[in-house]
């Protein structure tokens, strides 16, 4: 049983180490937590798999939009609708708290993480050239609008 809870500091070494897991130039622990418990624009969530922490997905809620700053799962639970189940929790508030989209960057050369944001309704927007320092990779932008564009 998959359940999607706010992330706590009792999930925080849990968290670290799928962050570790995920990304080439993870977040620091200290960074993570700060994010997460002390900025008061974040949203961030787990993913928790027989009380066990298997994902999590944080944002920044920055004036009228949800800038998405990590989204991860646990190696060995990739491919179960989590990283499905993390990306609706951090919709849902946004259509909340009335943003009007949630955007995002990706590594060109990600597609299994393009595929998750396509699926779930993402578009490419635009590109940030040399976006990340270690490989010097370009991102690409996308973003899911949460209200008619007409209503703006």
């Amino acid at each position: 049983m998959i359940e999607i809870v706010p992330f706590k500091r009792e999930h925080l070494d849990d968290v670290y180490d799928i962050e570790l897991g995920s990304f080439s130039v993870p977040w620091s622990k200290e960074d993570l937590a700060k994010d997460a418990f002390e900025n008061k624009l974040s949203v961030y969530f787990v993913a928790l798999y027989d009380k066990k922490v298997c994902g999590y997905a944080g944002m920044w809620h920055v004036v009228t939009e949800g800038h998405i700053t990590n989204i991860a799962v646990k190696k060995e639970f990739r491919g179960l609708g989590i990283g499905d189940r993390l990306m609706k929790a951090l919709e849902e508030v946004g259509r909340e708290r009335q943003m009007l989209g949630l955007t995002l960057e990706v590594r060109v050369s990600n597609g299994p993480a393009q595929r998750l944001y396509a699926k779930n309704g993402y578009k490419v927007e635009g590109v940030r050239k040399n976006y990340y320092a270690d490989t010097k990779e370009d991102a690409l932008i996308m973003w899911k609008y949460l209200i008619d564009e007409e209503v703006v």
